[in-house]
């Protein structure tokens, strides 16, 4: 016996639906406007049956080529962490001269930054992280740091500034499953900021611009 719509996950409902409108959008079946308005709508219902029929008038993805990219989607849009623990701490300097971090890097349980006169641009969206804890320790003079976060991650600010700025974007509480950053250390006549770099919905539409650019060069439909 089937179990009833409103008694399932509410997550996973959301899921099939954003998995068919992708699949109805890059087949060429629905417009990049209608794509875009339904995501919206499916993104932000909490209510079952309103986002089911966002998709009742779509194709049911079938085919086994969407299937294997779209396996691809959960490693993409899902933290990445590692097995094993990182317990050195990283140390990263800018002393007249700046660094960047990004890509599928290791975070061990800290990463302390030293920006005199300098900058440093720390991407997490992309990062495997080893603890589910981690703190980043700053020490900012003369200079600008830039954290950028994965949506679906916890952030807490605790970093004090004098005479420069912390810009705080980036969300709050995001999971209890999710992995928290804590951002503590001074800024002085410098700026901290702390964002998104590419949130959810982006994401959506990024993956989906890139499986209608696929089925198009293939000739698949």
């Amino acid at each position: 016996m089937a179990v009833i719509l409103e008694d399932r996950p509410i997550e996973k409902v959301r899921e099939e639906v954003i998995d068919t409108l992708i699949y109805n959008y890059s087949h060429g079946i629905i417009s990049d406007k209608a794509f875009e308005r339904r995501l919206d709508q499916a993104m932000a219902s909490t209510n079952h049956q309103e986002i089911v029929d966002l998709a009742k008038d779509l194709e049911i993805p079938k085919d086994e080529q969407f299937s294997k990219q779209n396996a691809q989607k959960e490693r993409q849009f899902n933290v990445n962490y590692s097995a094993s623990e990182s317990e050195e701490p990283e140390t990263i300097v800018n002393i007249l001269g700046g660094s960047n971090r990004s890509g599928q890097w290791t975070v061990p349980s800290e990463v302390r930054i030293v920006s005199i006169l300098g900058g440093a641009d720390i991407d997490f969206t992309d990062a495997i992280f080893t603890s589910p804890n981690v703190t980043v320790r700053i020490f900012c003079l003369l200079g600008g740091d830039n954290i950028y976060v994965p949506e679906n991650v916890n952030v807490i600010s605790k970093a004090f500034c004098m005479l420069g700025g912390i810009d705080n974007t980036a969300p709050s509480i995001a999971s209890r499953q999710a992995p928290t950053i804590t951002i503590e250390g001074l800024v002085l006549f410098g700026g901290l900021d702390i964002k998104i770099k590419q949130t959810i919905k982006e994401k959506f539409v990024a993956f989906a611009n890139q499986m209608k650019s696929m089925f198009n060069d293939s000739g698949l439909k």
